[in-house]
Protein backbone atom coordinates (compact mmCIF):
# COMPACT_ATOMS: atom_id res chain seq x y z
CA UNK A 1 0.00 0.00 0.00
CA UNK A 2 1.70 3.09 -1.34
CA UNK A 3 -1.05 6.03 -1.16
CA UNK A 4 -3.08 6.36 2.10
CA UNK A 5 -6.04 8.81 2.17
CA UNK A 6 -6.76 10.69 5.15
CA UNK A 7 -8.65 8.69 7.66
CA UNK A 8 -7.52 4.94 6.05
CA UNK A 9 -4.37 5.52 9.07
CA UNK A 10 -6.15 6.83 11.86
CA UNK A 11 -5.89 4.92 15.47
CA UNK A 12 -7.26 7.07 18.15
CA UNK A 13 -6.00 9.07 19.25
CA UNK A 14 -4.07 9.89 16.37
CA UNK A 15 -5.45 11.21 13.09
CA UNK A 16 -2.59 9.47 10.75
CA UNK A 17 -0.45 6.90 12.33
CA UNK A 18 1.73 4.85 10.61
CA UNK A 19 4.63 3.06 12.31
CA UNK A 20 7.16 0.54 10.81
CA UNK A 21 5.41 -2.51 12.05
CA UNK A 22 2.07 -0.89 10.48
CA UNK A 23 3.29 -0.58 6.89
CA UNK A 24 5.82 -3.36 7.07
CA UNK A 25 9.37 -1.59 6.87
CA UNK A 26 11.88 -1.25 9.20
CA UNK A 27 12.35 2.84 10.57
CA UNK A 28 10.46 5.25 9.54
CA UNK A 29 7.09 6.75 10.97
CA UNK A 30 4.71 9.31 11.10
CA UNK A 31 1.86 10.07 13.68
CA UNK A 32 -0.78 13.17 13.64
CA UNK A 33 -2.90 14.41 16.19
CA UNK A 34 -5.52 16.65 16.51
CA UNK A 35 -5.59 18.31 19.86
CA UNK A 36 -8.82 20.17 21.24
CA UNK A 37 -7.56 20.52 24.77
CA UNK A 38 -7.40 17.31 26.69
CA UNK A 39 -3.54 16.11 27.09
CA UNK A 40 -2.64 13.38 25.15
CA UNK A 41 -0.18 10.95 26.54
CA UNK A 42 1.94 8.21 24.88
CA UNK A 43 5.55 6.51 25.91
CA UNK A 44 8.03 6.80 22.94
CA UNK A 45 9.66 3.28 23.32
CA UNK A 46 12.00 2.37 20.93
CA UNK A 47 11.48 5.19 18.54
CA UNK A 48 12.89 9.09 18.75
CA UNK A 49 10.55 11.72 17.50
CA UNK A 50 10.38 15.03 16.64
CA UNK A 51 7.10 17.46 17.97
CA UNK A 52 5.99 19.80 15.27
CA UNK A 53 2.81 22.05 14.99
CA UNK A 54 1.14 22.35 12.02
CA UNK A 55 -1.10 24.72 13.13
CA UNK A 56 -1.82 25.86 16.81
CA UNK A 57 0.17 25.72 19.41
CA UNK A 58 1.02 22.98 22.21
CA UNK A 59 3.27 22.29 25.54
CA UNK A 60 5.10 19.47 25.58
CA UNK A 61 5.94 17.12 28.74
CA UNK A 62 8.55 14.75 28.96
CA UNK A 63 11.16 13.20 31.83
CA UNK A 64 13.24 15.82 30.65
CA UNK A 65 11.13 18.99 31.46
CA UNK A 66 8.61 20.97 29.11
CA UNK A 67 8.72 23.17 26.07
CA UNK A 68 6.29 25.56 25.34
CA UNK A 69 5.73 25.60 21.26
CA UNK A 70 4.13 28.72 19.79
CA UNK A 71 3.46 26.68 16.38
CA UNK A 72 2.06 29.06 13.74
CA UNK A 73 -1.18 29.38 11.92
CA UNK A 74 -0.60 26.91 9.11
CA UNK A 75 1.87 25.14 7.27
CA UNK A 76 1.93 28.54 4.73
CA UNK A 77 3.01 30.88 7.32
CA UNK A 78 6.71 30.38 7.70
CA UNK A 79 8.83 27.33 9.96
CA UNK A 80 7.46 26.36 13.13
CA UNK A 81 9.15 26.00 16.42
CA UNK A 82 9.54 22.20 17.58
CA UNK A 83 10.73 19.78 20.21
CA UNK A 84 12.90 16.12 20.04
CA UNK A 85 11.87 13.51 22.31
CA UNK A 86 14.14 10.61 22.85
CA UNK A 87 13.68 7.17 22.69
CA UNK A 88 11.96 5.36 25.88
CA UNK A 89 10.33 8.53 27.19
CA UNK A 90 6.90 8.89 28.34
CA UNK A 91 5.51 12.16 26.57
CA UNK A 92 1.92 14.56 27.41
CA UNK A 93 0.59 16.80 25.09
CA UNK A 94 -1.83 19.87 26.05
CA UNK A 95 -2.81 22.68 23.70
CA UNK A 96 -5.02 23.14 20.05
CA UNK A 97 -3.94 22.66 17.08
CA UNK A 98 -2.49 19.70 14.48
CA UNK A 99 0.54 18.13 15.62
CA UNK A 100 2.84 16.25 13.70
CA UNK A 101 5.27 13.51 15.26
CA UNK A 102 7.83 12.27 13.08
CA UNK A 103 9.75 9.65 14.13
CA UNK A 104 12.15 6.68 13.75
CA UNK A 105 13.01 3.35 15.59
CA UNK A 106 16.69 4.59 17.42
CA UNK A 107 19.10 3.05 19.08
CA UNK A 108 21.02 5.95 20.94
CA UNK A 109 18.95 8.29 23.58
CA UNK A 110 19.60 11.58 23.20
CA UNK A 111 18.77 14.54 25.22
CA UNK A 112 15.12 16.30 24.74
CA UNK A 113 15.84 19.50 23.17
CA UNK A 114 13.68 22.30 21.78
CA UNK A 115 14.73 24.44 18.44
CA UNK A 116 12.69 27.95 18.04
CA UNK A 117 11.56 28.91 14.87
CA UNK A 118 14.34 31.33 14.18
CA UNK A 119 16.66 28.66 14.04
CA UNK A 120 15.24 26.78 11.49
CA UNK A 121 17.52 26.86 8.46
CA UNK A 122 14.99 27.89 4.85
CA UNK A 123 16.62 26.82 1.53
CA UNK A 124 15.02 28.01 -2.08
CA UNK A 125 15.43 25.51 -4.39
CA UNK A 126 15.02 24.84 -8.26
CA UNK A 127 13.87 27.43 -10.57
CA UNK A 128 10.66 28.12 -12.78
CA UNK A 129 7.99 26.12 -12.19
CA UNK A 130 10.27 24.05 -10.46
CA UNK A 131 10.72 26.40 -7.85
CA UNK A 132 9.94 25.36 -4.16
CA UNK A 133 10.71 26.04 -0.37
CA UNK A 134 12.45 23.30 2.20
CA UNK A 135 12.31 24.07 5.70
CA UNK A 136 15.13 21.91 6.75
CA UNK A 137 14.56 22.12 10.52
CA UNK A 138 15.63 18.27 10.99
CA UNK A 139 18.33 17.55 7.87
CA UNK A 140 21.08 15.98 8.91
CA UNK A 141 23.41 18.92 8.58
CA UNK A 142 20.69 21.16 11.09
CA UNK A 143 19.79 19.07 13.76
CA UNK A 144 21.39 15.36 15.51
CA UNK A 145 18.96 12.58 15.60
CA UNK A 146 20.20 8.77 15.56
CA UNK A 147 18.10 7.45 12.17
CA UNK A 148 15.48 10.58 12.07
CA UNK A 149 15.54 13.06 8.91
CA UNK A 150 12.65 15.41 8.72
CA UNK A 151 12.06 18.34 6.58
CA UNK A 152 8.92 20.64 5.04
CA UNK A 153 8.52 21.22 1.29
CA UNK A 154 6.42 24.08 0.08
CA UNK A 155 5.56 24.42 -3.41
CA UNK A 156 3.53 27.03 -5.26
CA UNK A 157 0.52 26.27 -7.36
CA UNK A 158 1.28 25.55 -10.75
CA UNK A 159 4.68 24.70 -9.68
CA UNK A 160 6.40 20.95 -9.43
CA UNK A 161 8.78 19.11 -6.69
CA UNK A 162 10.77 16.59 -5.57
CA UNK A 163 11.54 17.15 -9.58
CA UNK A 164 13.41 15.64 -10.92
CA UNK A 165 12.30 12.26 -9.87
CA UNK A 166 15.02 11.00 -7.97
CA UNK A 167 15.51 7.76 -5.73
CA UNK A 168 17.55 6.79 -1.89
CA UNK A 169 16.93 2.86 -2.37
CA UNK A 170 20.61 1.63 -3.29
CA UNK A 171 23.47 1.40 -0.53
CA UNK A 172 26.73 3.11 -2.53
CA UNK A 173 28.68 6.53 -3.45
CA UNK A 174 26.10 9.37 -3.58
CA UNK A 175 22.74 7.34 -2.60
CA UNK A 176 21.46 6.19 1.11
CA UNK A 177 18.62 3.77 1.54
CA UNK A 178 16.10 5.34 3.09
CA UNK A 179 12.30 4.41 3.82
CA UNK A 180 10.29 7.68 3.15
CA UNK A 181 6.50 8.95 4.07
CA UNK A 182 5.22 12.23 2.41
CA UNK A 183 2.33 14.04 4.47
CA UNK A 184 0.09 16.44 2.11
CA UNK A 185 -1.39 19.52 2.92
CA UNK A 186 -3.28 21.81 0.05
CA UNK A 187 -4.01 24.84 0.49
CA UNK A 188 -8.10 25.94 0.33
CA UNK A 189 -9.03 22.67 0.11
CA UNK A 190 -7.32 22.14 -3.24
CA UNK A 191 -5.53 18.99 -4.73
CA UNK A 192 -1.79 17.69 -6.27
CA UNK A 193 -0.65 14.28 -7.24
CA UNK A 194 2.14 12.71 -6.27
CA UNK A 195 4.30 10.02 -8.85
CA UNK A 196 6.29 7.38 -7.18
CA UNK A 197 7.83 4.37 -9.61
CA UNK A 198 10.00 1.31 -10.59
CA UNK A 199 13.30 1.20 -9.67
CA UNK A 200 16.02 -1.43 -10.22
CA UNK A 201 14.94 -2.24 -5.88
CA UNK A 202 11.47 -3.37 -6.96
CA UNK A 203 8.40 -2.28 -8.49
CA UNK A 204 6.32 0.65 -8.03
CA UNK A 205 3.14 2.42 -9.86
CA UNK A 206 1.82 5.34 -8.24
CA UNK A 207 -0.17 8.35 -9.50
CA UNK A 208 -2.27 9.60 -6.48
CA UNK A 209 -4.28 12.75 -6.07
CA UNK A 210 -3.65 13.81 -3.07
CA UNK A 211 -5.22 16.42 -0.23
CA UNK A 212 -5.06 17.53 3.15
CA UNK A 213 -4.23 14.92 5.07
CA UNK A 214 -2.93 12.10 2.98
CA UNK A 215 0.11 10.33 3.19
CA UNK A 216 2.18 8.21 0.17
CA UNK A 217 4.88 6.06 1.46
CA UNK A 218 8.17 5.41 -0.47
CA UNK A 219 9.91 2.00 0.48
CA UNK A 220 11.88 1.78 -2.75
CA UNK A 221 11.94 3.13 -5.60
CA UNK A 222 11.58 6.68 -7.86
CA UNK A 223 9.89 9.84 -6.52
CA UNK A 224 8.82 12.80 -8.17
CA UNK A 225 7.10 15.01 -9.24
CA UNK A 226 4.76 16.74 -6.72
CA UNK A 227 2.66 18.32 -8.61
CA UNK A 228 0.64 21.83 -7.32
CA UNK A 229 -2.25 22.26 -9.36
CA UNK A 230 -2.82 25.34 -10.60
CA UNK A 231 -4.27 27.66 -7.82
CA UNK A 232 -3.10 25.60 -5.25
CA UNK A 233 -0.15 25.48 -2.84
CA UNK A 234 1.30 22.26 -2.15
CA UNK A 235 2.82 21.29 1.57
CA UNK A 236 4.22 18.07 2.10
CA UNK A 237 6.57 16.61 5.36
CA UNK A 238 9.25 14.45 4.73
CA UNK A 239 9.94 11.65 7.23
CA UNK A 240 13.50 9.49 6.02
CA UNK A 241 15.04 7.13 8.14
CA UNK A 242 17.43 3.98 6.73
CA UNK A 243 20.14 1.39 8.14
CA UNK A 244 23.02 4.09 7.80
CA UNK A 245 25.15 4.36 10.52
CA UNK A 246 25.16 8.30 9.48
CA UNK A 247 22.20 10.25 8.63
CA UNK A 248 21.98 11.44 5.18
CA UNK A 249 19.34 12.40 2.37
CA UNK A 250 21.78 11.38 -0.88
CA UNK A 251 19.80 9.80 -3.51
CA UNK A 252 20.62 9.24 -7.44
CA UNK A 253 18.37 11.08 -9.96
CA UNK A 254 16.51 9.29 -12.35
CA UNK A 255 19.17 9.59 -15.34
CA UNK A 256 16.16 10.00 -17.70
CA UNK A 257 15.65 13.02 -16.59
CA UNK A 258 18.56 14.18 -14.61
CA UNK A 259 19.56 16.72 -17.21
CA UNK A 260 16.66 19.17 -15.82
CA UNK A 261 18.69 20.08 -13.26
CA UNK A 262 20.92 21.91 -15.86
CA UNK A 263 17.89 23.38 -17.31
CA UNK A 264 17.23 25.67 -13.89
CA UNK A 265 20.78 28.09 -15.02
CA UNK A 266 19.87 31.58 -16.22
CA UNK A 267 15.93 30.78 -14.79
CA UNK A 268 14.90 33.10 -11.53
CA UNK A 269 12.95 31.34 -8.70
CA UNK A 270 9.67 32.36 -7.96
CA UNK A 271 8.91 35.28 -6.46
CA UNK A 272 5.82 33.42 -4.49
CA UNK A 273 8.75 32.32 -2.33
CA UNK A 274 8.89 31.99 0.56
CA UNK A 275 6.55 30.88 2.32
CA UNK A 276 5.92 33.19 5.52
CA UNK A 277 8.17 34.29 7.86
CA UNK A 278 11.70 32.69 7.46
CA UNK A 279 13.63 34.53 10.77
Amino acid sequence: MTFIPYGKAAAAPWAVEITPGLVGWDYSGLRVVELTGAPVAFDTGGEEMLVLPLSGSCTVTCGSGTFELAGRPSVFDGPSDFAYVPISEHVVLEGAGRIALPSARATRRLEARYVPASAVSVELRGAGQASRQVNNFAAPEAFECDKLVAVEVLTPGGNWSSYPPHKHDTAGPGEAVLEEIYYFEVADQGLGYQRVYSSERGHADTLAEVGSGDVVLVPYGYHGPSMAAPGYDLYYLNVLAGPAAERSMAFCDDPRHAWIRGSWTGQEIDPRLPFGRTS
